[in-house]
């Protein structure tokens, strides 16, 4: 549906929204959900693992997470991620989580729709994000609790679906429906706009003198907002919105404040050699997996080559290895090194994951010996190059150099976010600003209790683009940018009632 039968946005672009979060997956619907008025309380009956934290929590048991000191709170706290405002409320949602117990939430939530905070979320498909795009083989690496979002458990919702869930992962497009139904479900429909594409975000630098001009009556219908909330344009959201008749309609927004909840798999990372645009190599598991599925690649003599170490490799060895396609995998790190990901899984949880590293460190090539049958690992290696006629030059270490024949190549070496539509296309927000924004390598430089970003007054980040890929962990960022504007709004407030009211803009 049009932006402008929906918002009057664009009939009338003197609105200026507080907030618009760009990304509709689980970081911008958990976002929506709190900025909608949602607030966790800590439950009347709960008691916190965590001794320590269980009294902090009970000094203020009246009031919610969002009205509390966040880093008070995270003050000792461990965890699998680097934002302890993630890890804070990783273990209030899932106490004691990653010592393998399935401990309740301590937290109950209550709709104070007081609590409101006008806001559009952008995405360029349904709620969900990428979760719709992913290969629906594979199962999901985190249980199907942790991909749950606050208020809904995953489980009651499969149950009324009547979904069969063997396990306790489930697989991708489960929980693609599970966040398009939260969305639903949860009220909070009214600020999410489907098939958008965003081409500029831009700050917009006005004059003090210039506020009393913007002060013109405007239809707020639409925003439950009153007139006397707008202040000065911070940024300006160019972009257009994809109809039913596949034409573009463009619009402009104007916002207060701006959440990047992208994600960072719109764009596959290359290995920038040569031939690698060639049509036998892949840069994602859907297109490898789909090749596979249509049989290109049965009863090929040659092996698929396949590139990374991480996860989505593994799983594109699973599924060549499952239909009897010999494979070569490389990769540059050590079979032990402690950072490979599969160290960090518990092998009870994931043995499939765990054959494809015992694979990894038993059946390694030598050059006293031919390729294996099905699988063959190559550690400490890189792709020199690849050739049109379906060879590729492999280099180790030692800068050994050996050429193989293919029937096809994946290259799943991670991906980066499309920030396209900021400045330097978004590098300057990153630890390192002279490099793309990647999810471990450089992400977007934050305050870590408020995720606003650090080179960027009122432009917050949250999810995979700081840093936090699992899903347990990118609600904490929901919690600390609500936090951060639930504060200004009171300030902005108290500001405007000193002030007498409704002359001016406060």
């Amino acid at each position: 549906m049009p932006l402008v039968e929906e918002t009057s946005l664009l009939e009338d672009s003197s609105v200026t929204l507080p907030v618009v979060i760009i990304g509709n997956g689980p970081s911008g619907i958990c976002l929506s959900y709190m900025l909608s008025g949602y607030r966790p309380y800590l439950s009347s009956e709960a008691i916190h693992p965590n001794t320590v934290l269980h009294s902090k929590l009970e000094e203020a048991r009246h009031l919610s997470i969002v009205d509390q000191d966040l880093e008070y709170l995270s003050e000792g706290l461990e965890g699998r991620s680097s934002n302890p405002v993630a890890i804070l409320f990783d273990t209030l949602l899932h106490p004691d989580a990653d010592f393998g117990y399935d401990y309740p939430s301590v937290l109950h939530w209550k709709l104070e729709q007081h609590h409101y905070i006008p806001h559009l979320v952008l995405g360029k498909g349904p709620p969900g994000g990428a979760w719709h795009n992913m290969e629906g083989s594979m199962l999901t690496i985190s249980f199907g609790n942790w991909m749950e979002l606050p208020g809904l458990k995953f489980k009651d919702w499969a149950s009324s679906k009547r979904r069969n869930l063997k396990g306790d992962r489930v697989m991708p497009e489960e929980i693609a429906r599970y966040y398009k139904h939260y969305v639903k479900v949860m009220g909070l429909q009214k600020n999410f706009r489907e098939n958008t594409y965003i081409t500029s975000v831009s700050r917009l630098y006005r004059d003090q003198d210039d506020d009393n001009s913007q002060g013109r009556d405007i239809s707020t219908k639409h925003l439950q907002i009153e007139k006397s909330k707008f202040i000065k344009r911070n940024w300006e959201i160019r972009g257009y919105q994809r109809i039913a008749d596949g034409s573009h309609v463009p619009f402009c927004l104007f916002a207060e404040n701006v959440a990047l909840a992208t994600g960072t798999l719109d764009s596959p990372a290359h290995l920038e050699i040569e031939g690698e645009d060639f049509p036998f190599v892949f840069h994602s598991m859907p297109e490898f997996g789909a090749a596979i599925s249509k049989g290109k690649l049965h009863g090929k003599v040659d092996p698929v080559l396949i590139v990374g170490s991480g996860l989505t490799a593994a799983d594109a060895v699973l599924c060549a290895y499952n239909n009897n396609i010999p494979v070569i995998h490389v990769f540059r790190r050590r079979v032990t090194d402690p950072s490979l990901i599969f160290k960090q899984l518990p092998k009870k949880l994931y043995p499939e994951y765990h054959k494809v590293y015992h694979m990894m460190c038993t059946q390694s090539y030598s050059v006293n010996s031919n390729l294996l049958s099905d699988y063959t690992s190559f550690p400490e290696h890189h792709v020199l190059s690849f050739k049109s006629d379906m060879k590729c030059i492999l280099q180790s270490i030692t800068g050994l150099k050996k050429i193989f024949t293919l029937s096809a190549a994946a290259v799943l070496i991670g991906s980066h976010p499309n920030l396209s539509f900021l400045k330097e296309q978004g590098c300057y927000l990153g630890h390192k600003s002279s490099q793309p924004i990647t999810c471990k390598g450089n992400p977007v430089e934050i305050d870590t209790y408020t995720y606003e970003c650090v080179k960027e007054a009122n432009l917050f980040a949250l999810g995979p683009l700081v840093g936090d890929n699992f899903v347990r962990f990118l609600k904490g960022g929901a919690l600390g940018v609500t936090r951060c504007l639930t504060i200004r709004q009171k300030k902005k407030q108290h500001l405007f009632v000193e002030r007498g009211g409704g002359d001016g803009i406060a």
